[in-house]
């Protein structure tokens, strides 16, 4: 994925980087179904872009197999003025967009997936910045709720959330992370399909990062989160996972000059594969009839998706 890696990098770091910019390297590959959407607020605007590639069997088709949903998370690209240049921050859009291009190109080569993907992520080279511990992270023109509510589609039956996450101290790995799986309120064991794949990818033991509870709350609760990786969940009964763009030591979401094409290439080339194992029927996120048992046991935890009681 390099090549692609490498391609959307120049799209994504300059002062003008928009979606319609990178619709048009799309265009430029071959035939797509991408859509460009700007959003504005007092804070400012973002491009949201969502792409589908259409599998041989999918919902698209009338098929029956799966649609995996790529979501790129992220305040902002950039943080002009207070700073020249692509932003730690901007990892999540940078791997969505090249995994984006990188299965294009295969599905007009003849590699067509057996289900339907969709890819989404927002574009916006001059986000704010706000304050965290232990360093600051990139704030976002517009709110979690409406990045939900753009970047999700209903259609996806699992997704994969894409983020940096480097502005911790209990992730201390140089490469990537994933999540367990989060569904409806419950953070559930790590996925076994997913940390064989992270092996075959990576050729290493698999890493998986840690969660609590705060983190697949709701932002506008206030709480403390290690970042918005896991937002999507809040949203959705589809199980999420999040693929983390890590570091050893805390980078702070706003720094420029942090992005390691490898490490972002390596998360990408393993969202590649859990698309083809996923949309083949050969990939499962969470054990249907375990979570069936802990609402028997439990009941629901849906709660969580809420900011509770206000």
């Amino acid at each position: 994925m390099l090549k692609q890696l490498m391609e959307v990098f120049e799209i994504l770091d300059r002062p003008d980087a928009s979606g319609k910019k990178f619709k048009e390297y799309l265009d430029n590959i071959g035939n797509n179904n991408c859509i460009v959407n700007q959003v504005k607020t007092e804070k400012g605007s973002t491009d949201f872009v969502k792409t589908k590639i259409i599998g041989k069997n999918g919902k698209t088709k009338g098929g029956d197999y799966p649609t995996l949903g790529i979501i790129g998370r992220l305040g902002g690209l950039g943080a002009r003025p207070n700073a020249v240049g692509f932003v730690s921050d901007g990892d999540g859009a940078l791997a969505a967009l090249a995994v984006t291009a990188k299965l294009l190109k295969s599905n007009i080569l003849g590699d067509v997936l057996m289900g339907d993907v969709i890819i989404s992520t927002h574009i916006c080279p001059d986000a704010p910045v706000i304050k965290h511990e232990p360093v600051d992270f990139m704030d976002s023109p517009v709110d979690m709720a409406k990045m939900n509510e753009m970047e999700i589609d209903e259609e996806m039956d699992a997704i994969l959330s894409v983020d940096a996450t480097k502005g911790n101290k209990v992730i201390n790995h140089n490469g990537f992370a994933i999540s367990n799986t989060v569904k409806e309120g419950y953070i559930l064991k790590a996925s076994d399909n997913l940390l064989d794949i992270m092996i075959r990818v990576t050729g290493k033991m698999p890493k998986v990062f840690p969660l609590c509870q705060q983190d697949i709350t709701p932002y506008k609760n206030n709480l403390y989160h290690l970042n918005s990786i896991l937002q999507p969940a809040t949203a959705t009964e589809a199980p999420v996972v999040g693929v983390a763009v890590t570091a050893k030591m805390p980078v702070a979401g706003c720094a420029t000059g942090v992005t390691n094409l490898i490490n972002v290439e390596s998360a990408g080339r393993f969202m590649i594969e859990t698309v083809k194992d996923f949309t083949n029927k050969k990939c499962s996120f969470y054990e249907q009839t375990e979570f069936e048992k802990l609402l028997d046991l439990y009941g629901d935890m849906k709660k969580f998706q809420t900011s509770g009681k206000q």
